[in-house]
């Protein structure tokens, strides 16, 4: 009886894991990625199983459609006067270039920001905790990771005590990005006022998966004042947990126009998750000069947004392409684009960490980082803590910070969202903060993999098999 039902059960699992490629063939993107979930599940389906559960979509389902619906019967996709505010506000004429980005997006270019470059934990939380204290109206807050420690408490107790005020309070954090979070904190939250829920698919197989997280920052006090970054809820952001420490990371603060398209990002992923419309508020009139499109990416996207962000973003540098990126994995469309970038003869260098945080990741990079410096690109590995930034400098005139990594991960499964600005002043800003950056980095050349143990080579090539799920 009991070798029958076994045989029973291995047949079942081996049927079980040719539907199983069957669906990888018909709906994993890349033919790398089907051909090897399918033999997988096809060979070794008591293996392969679980994780095709776990990390096999690769597309978001349903968050379109229901973003359209809703947004028709809210019937708010502008504010009054929103017309007459763009006119004053032109966006400058080198944004141009970047046309392409902006229709694959469904955006567009506003004239009139004023930008303060937060270069630092310090800075960030600083200027986030004195807008936060400031709100008079509402505060919506995103973010991918919150910690219940000294930083992430003092966030919950700014928040508790705005909401207190009667001011709106609305919070989003990722589920698995705070799966250490404990419940208490949040109940605190909640029961002080606060608005507040974990981005979910709410699709009953989704429920297993990892994929899909939504890794975008954002905060908006009052639609008047706006934050987005590379920065998390917790103690290591300030540089404050060794052997990471300290941390290097870049956030941004805008006030204009861009400020409401960050609230509509926020308000998709809100009405996903509770159905609802989060508060909003028209920003003021022009605060400067810079022009800035928020670029709101994900797997529910038609195209592979974010690759094709930067892809586009590497064709319009001319003389200057300067990349910071804690995780440097790019797909075959990203790496042609930084080859025929210095082909052009552009100068093209790319910041990465000397010290790891995820080791598959960083044995990935490190050959990718390889392939690179072959090709021309000049390569530096951050010294002094773990390097976190996410930021990208094209020519003199244009610079984006924001939560996009160079991976597969903010390709083609996360929720991300950067803005990018053109104006020469902060250009130059970003400019001197990746000078000082890369003084303190040290210069990645061949003799870094060749001279390697051929125990770390064969790591390193292994590691980039499993790239689509890093």
């Amino acid at each position: 009886m009991i070798p029958s039902l076994l045989g029973l059960a291995a047949l079942l699992l081996h049927l079980a894991g040719l539907c199983a490629a069957m669906h990888a063939v018909m709906h994993v993107r890349t033919p790398q990625g089907a051909v090897g979930w399918a033999l997988a599940l096809v060979f070794l389906p008591y293996l392969a199983l679980p994780p095709y559960l776990f990390l096999g979509s690769s597309r978001f389902v349903g968050y379109v459609p229901l973003q359209r619906l809703r947004s028709r019967q809210a019937g708010r996709a502008d504010w009054p006067g929103r017309g007459g505010y763009l006119a004053r506000h032109p966006p400058q004429p080198a944004c141009a270039r970047y046309a392409a980005i902006a229709r694959m997006l469904g955006g567009r270019f506003h004239g009139g920001h004023r930008l303060r470059l937060l270069v630092d934990g310090e800075a960030t939380f600083a200027a986030l905790f004195e807008a936060i204290a400031g709100a008079g109206h509402h505060v919506l807050v995103q973010f991918f990771i919150f910690h219940d420690d000294a930083l992430g408490r003092r966030m919950q107790q700014a928040l508790l005590e705005r909401a207190a005020a009667g001011v709106a309070v609305c919070v989003l954090y990722d589920g698995v990005g705070c799966h250490a979070l404990p419940h208490r904190y949040v109940e605190a939250l909640r029961a002080g006022g606060v608005r507040i829920h974990p981005f979910a698919t709410r699709r009953w197989r989704n429920r297993f998966q990892l994929n899909f997280r939504n890794h975008r920052k954002i905060v908006v006090v009052d639609g008047r004042r706006g934050f987005v970054g590379g920065l998390n809820v917790g103690d290591e952001y300030l540089g404050l947990k060794p052997p990471l420490a300290p941390w290097r990371d870049t956030h941004l603060e805008l006030r204009g126009p861009a400020v409401a398209d960050l609230q509509r990002s926020f308000a998709r992923d809100w009405r996903w998750v509770t159905g609802a419309e989060p508060p909003f508020l028209p920003p003021r009139e022009g605060e400067g000069a810079a022009s800035v499109l928020i670029a709101a990416t994900g797997p529910a996207d038609r195209q592979e947004s974010c690759s094709l962000f930067f892809v586009h973003a590497i064709h319009a540098a001319r003389e200057r392409l300067w990349l910071a990126t804690p995780y440097f994995v790019p797909d075959a469309a990203v790496m042609a684009a930084l080859r025929l970038a210095v082909l052009r003869g552009v100068d093209v260098r790319v910041l990465i960490p000397a010290r790891p945080d995820h080791r598959m990741v960083f044995l990935a990079s490190a050959l990718h980082a390889h392939e690179a410096v072959r090709a021309g690109v000049r390569v530096y590995r951050y010294r002094p803590g773990f390097m976190h930034q996410k930021v990208l400098l094209v020519d003199d005139d244009s610079a984006a910070v924001g939560s996009m990594n160079l991976d597969s991960r903010s390709f083609r499964l996360n929720f991300e969202i950067a803005a990018l600005a053109v104006d020469r002043a902060f250009a130059a800003e970003v400019e001197a903060m990746l000078r000082a950056d890369f003084a303190r980095a040290d210069a990645v050349d061949v003799s870094e993999y060749r001279g390697a143990p051929f125990a770390r080579r064969l790591a390193m090539h292994l590691a980039r098999l499993v790239e689509p799920v890093l």
